[in-house]
């Protein structure tokens, strides 16, 4: 190779060096993952909000821009854990809506009463947490507390937690709990009194007097995405359909004859919208979306945490498979951080949750006291196609789009703005490619491929490699390819056979 530090008209004596960048990896790097979180800023917040795309990179930040116990900090402290890497330095973009016109908080009451016979604690629980990241929703009881002491310990006990969801005041007789945010997702938050073995004496009421209301619309912060690669969006709106209908037709489907949104060719970006449910059954959500490929549930059936938590658990999973071991899947997982039940009911039993994947749900068991990840899937379940193509996310978000992610480098590099000269050309410019050089290439990569263990036989896709010369565009160069991508092991069936050892008569 020559070189052009010096230009080939200089004449006079001089020394020239010219540093290029070089590529050397003996493998495609896999497809770096990049998360969008959309969700709501605190009321408190609302005044100064800046609704602009911001990468943060830790939960201080986050609270300290949206407000502590904000639904944007509720998933941050779970992207960004203090006791663990969470999803280490993949980028984590927040994305926030203003409220809904004519939004409301969630409003409870705590109503307490007796006179405490004894010393002990009890804990506000609050959507499913007795604390947080450390710290203690604790009521300190003294012997002889009235209800205006144990109102105003309740009141200390949940505005003494900074990241709480809810803000406490003290009315003597009761503790009146708000959400830090108006809107519908607020109205998942629930709060109990949990007394131990021993009440003490004490008995509380809690009672709910205003539903959390109004969903905005999230059009901008998907506008906004633009020609960035997003992989993951943390949908924290949970299962509210405008939502995910809103996400479906931005992201739109691979169809193989009209592909739509991100998944059009010359886009080819595409996100899984990673949705949270604490429902016992989502499937009746899920079943009507089948059509489409975006939203992924995240489970956490009977949780008294919020459906956005869920999501932010699967994130973790996925965004850091994805990341560095995108050939494997999720399953057998465990949820990082997600408050469980002692029954998680439908979803316990494995026929209910092979017939929700069946109708497009994730699934998960309860396992050593966590959720633990047995199915992640999209919603896709398209009627007649057997299997669905795009059920299961590994497929589709880690397996399809490293393929095209690890080709996208390989054009980028060999293809793009090159000449394009005949197979039969004896050339010696640079920046040329010639169809046998582009599927020598190409074979390669597929020996890559299968090394890595995202597709299987690799020789099926390099006899199956096609190029050429458009036929009625001399700058078009047309590239056709076959692959199988590799499979998962989800059942493992064995069947022994078993008999006696008889003797024989002599």
């Amino acid at each position: 190779m020559s070189s052009d530090a010096v230009g080939l008209e200089r004449i006079s004596r001089v020394v020239g060096y010219k540093l290029t960048k070089g590529n050397f990896q003996t493998v495609t790097p896999n497809l770096p993952q990049r998360i969008l979180v959309l969700c709501e800023a605190n009321t408190a917040n609302q005044a100064t909000l800046d609704t602009d795309p911001t990468q943060y990179t830790s939960a201080q930040e986050v609270g300290d821009a949206y407000g502590y116990g904000s639904p944007a900090y509720l998933i941050a402290r779970i992207l960004h854990p203090k006791q663990s890497d969470g999803v280490g330095g993949i980028p984590v973009i927040y994305s926030v809506q203003e409220a809904a016109v004519g939004a409301t908080a969630k409003v409870l009451t705590v109503v307490p009463s007796g006179t405490a016979t004894g010393n002990g604690t009890h804990y506000v629980k609050v959507a499913g947490r007795d604390g947080m990241d450390g710290d203690f929703y604790a009521i300190n009881i003294l012997e002889g507390d009235t209800t205006a002491d144990i109102t105003a310990k309740i009141t200390d006990a949940v505005n003494n937690i900074l990241g709480s969801p809810v803000s406490a005041v003290d009315y003597d007789y009761e503790a009146v709990l708000t959400s830090k945010w108006k809107g519908l997702t607020a109205n998942d938050i629930s709060v109990e009194i949990d007394t131990g073995d021993n009440a003490l004496g004490i008995t509380y009421t809690v009672n709910s007097i205003q539903s959390g209301s109004g969903t905005p619309s999230i059009s901008a912060a998907l506008n906004a995405i633009g020609n960035e690669w997003v992989t993951i969006v943390v949908n924290s709106y949970g299962t509210v359909s405008t939502i995910m209908s809103a996400l479906e037709n931005f992201n739109g489907i691979p169809d193989p004859t009209n592909p739509t949104g991100r998944f059009t060719g010359i886009v080819m970006k595409p996100f899984v919208a990673i949705t949270g449910s604490t429902a016992d059954d989502p499937t009746s959500i899920t079943d009507a979306r089948l059509n489409n490929v975006t939203i992924a549930i995240a489970p956490a059936p009977e949780s008294d945490g919020l459906p956005m938590e869920a999501a932010a658990n699967m994130t973790v999973l996925q965004a850091v498979n994805a990341q560095n071991t995108p050939h494997l899947d999720v399953i057998g997982r465990a949820y990082p951080d997600m408050p469980t039940p002692t029954d998680i009911g439908s979803m316990a039993d494995y026929d209910n949750r092979d017939e929700f994947v069946k109708k497009g749900c994730s699934t998960v068991d309860l396992v050593g006291g966590q959720y633990v990840v047995q199915d992640f899937v999209t919603t896709y379940h398209k009627l007649g196609e057997n299997p669905p193509q795009y059920r299961y996310v590994r497929n589709l978000y880690n397996i399809d789009l490293n393929v095209r992610y690890g080709y996208y480098l390989l054009e980028q590099t060999n293809v793009v703005d090159h000449v394009i000269a005949s197979n039969d050309d004896t050339v010696s410019a640079t920046n040329v490619i010639k169809p046998k050089q582009w599927i020598a290439i190409l074979s390669q990569y597929a020996d890559d491929l299968a090394n890595r263990a995202i597709i299987v036989q690799p020789e099926f896709m390099q006899d199956s490699l096609e190029v050429g010369i458009g036929t009625s565009n001399p700058d078009r160069l047309e590239t056709f390819f076959r692959y199988k991508r590799s499979g998962v092991a989800r059942i493992s069936s064995t069947t022994a056979e078993a008999g006696f050892n008889f003797g024989t008569l002599n």
